[in-house]
């Protein structure tokens, strides 16, 4: 029985991770679930808030927001609008980014616009929390 599964993370920018890692735990609609080798194939959404990667017995985190993942025995592919390594994310940015959307749910907005500065808003909540941990 294998001890890794490969782990494929794709924006629409480009592959941010491809690599056989020992578990990977991410934040679904059912809530968080970690993901082991030879588990159930399965297929749900991602939605906003931090990933963790274990490799060669070491946690990476990262920021995702919105996606789809499919799930195989020893495959994990997820589709997203975000992934952001810890250590890439620009605090100041993020907070910059949660102010701009915050101010805009404020203002008078229809309701896709209310959508979208929301997902803008999780998106930016994520990458806060992401770095903040790591930073204490």
């Amino acid at each position: 029985m294998a001890n890794t599964l490969s782990l494929e993370i794709v924006t629409p920018e480009a592959t941010v991770y491809s690599e056989d890692v020992e578990m990977v735990t991410l934040p679904a609609v059912e809530g968080q679930i970690g993901i082991l080798p030879q588990h159930v194939p399965l297929m749900t959404q991602m939605v906003p808030g931090e990933m963790i990667v274990r490799k060669n017995g070491q946690n990476r985190f990262l920021a995702v927001g919105e996606g789809l993942v499919e799930i195989s025995a020893d495959h994990v592919a997820i589709l997203t609008d975000l992934a952001v390594a810890a250590e890439d994310i620009d605090e100041a940015k993020a907070e910059e980014a949660r102010q701009r959307a915050a101010a805009r749910l404020r203002e008078k907005l229809s309701s896709e616009e209310v959508a979208s500065v929301n997902a803008a808003l999780a998106r930016s909540l994520a990458q806060l929390r992401v770095k903040r941990r790591q930073r204490n």
